[in-house]
């Protein structure tokens, strides 16, 4: 057993205030048993401010600076200067935000951070709406969710948001699921070791956002990634790389078809079957996509 997932050497602690099924205390558990005890957090409004500071106390061992949705990549860089000037040495600067805060009303600084790589690692945990605030639709929820602000279902696409980061031409872009821990993992400790601006977009699933059980988020995380919705890929120095079960799925038959996927979770259960035909189009044409990025 890896050192992140003993429970002995947690960094996120027990009790605290998430939702049933909700994966961000393992995500941060991971991220901090990588990191070290030298790290600092820096938290956007977002259901992660919920849990670390809705009882008494705070399940994190480490200390979070909680800021404005728009804030915090401007902060975390801040922050990061201040501890370098003072002479420190081996610390992490983290910024851990939701989706919203990220592609949405805080894109602003992640960009001017990136354009400028900063020396810090942002972790976006994708759970693809404003769920906090009442599950009002993103710029990064998917075509057709269902969400109080569409309950018809979306009608945009997702904003792709790693694609987005990778232009920027900083050191280190990854995507990470829950399903696959180990490969998030890996990818943290990676980020680790590199110097600059490292993004990771991490895909967090929402039982009651989402609408399914809450047993269910390794299952619905996983089947992410074995449809092809959620490809696992590194971009390190402009060499892009397919990680993890996602090298096979190069090969269209060794992806699950998407309604798969889409069944297990409320949130799509108005699709009707020539939408559930338009995301297997969609992700199809995006694994052509991917094809010419590995050959390059």
């Amino acid at each position: 057993m890896t050192e992140a997932l003993r429970l002995d050497n947690a960094r996120f602690l027990r009790g605290n205030a998430a939702c049933p099924g909700c994966p961000i205390p393992k995500e941060l558990d991971t991220l901090l048993s990588v990191m070290g005890k030298r790290t600092v957090l820096v938290v956007p409004a977002s259901c992660t401010s919920v849990i670390l500071g809705d009882t008494r106390g705070t399940p994190s061992t480490v200390p979070v600076i909680h800021s404005a949705m728009a804030a915090s990549a401007a902060i975390a860089s801040g922050v990061e200067r201040a501890l370098r000037a003072r002479g420190e040495k081996d610390f992490n600067v983290v910024v851990w935000a939701g989706d919203g805060a990220t592609g949405d009303i805080g894109f602003a600084t992640l960009s001017g951070a990136a354009e400028r790589n900063e020396n810090i690692l942002y972790v976006c945990y994708d759970n693809e709406a404003f769920m906090n605030t009442g599950i009002q639709r993103s710029s990064l929820t998917p075509y057709g969710a269902w969400t109080t602000t569409t309950p018809e279902g979306k009608r945009e696409f997702k904003k792709p948001l790693p694609l987005v980061m990778m232009q920027h031409r900083i050191p280190y872009v990854a995507t990470a699921s829950i399903g696959y821990i180990f490969d998030y993992e890996q990818k943290l400790r990676k980020a680790k070791g590199i110097k600059g601006f490292r993004y990771i977009h991490l895909l967090s699933p929402c039982p009651p956002g989402w609408r399914y059980d809450s047993s269910l988020t390794v299952e619905v995380a996983k089947l992410a990634v074995d449809t092809g919705i959620w490809p696992l890929f590194e971009v390190e120095n402009g060499e892009f790389r397919l990680t993890s079960v996602s090298k096979t799925h190069l090969d269209k038959s060794r992806r699950k078809p998407v309604e798969a996927y889409l069944k297990l979770q409320g949130r799509f259960k108005n699709l009707t079957q020539e939408q559930v035909q338009e995301i297997q189009r969609m992700v199809d044409e995006m694994w052509e996509e991917i094809k010419a990025l590995v050959k390059k």
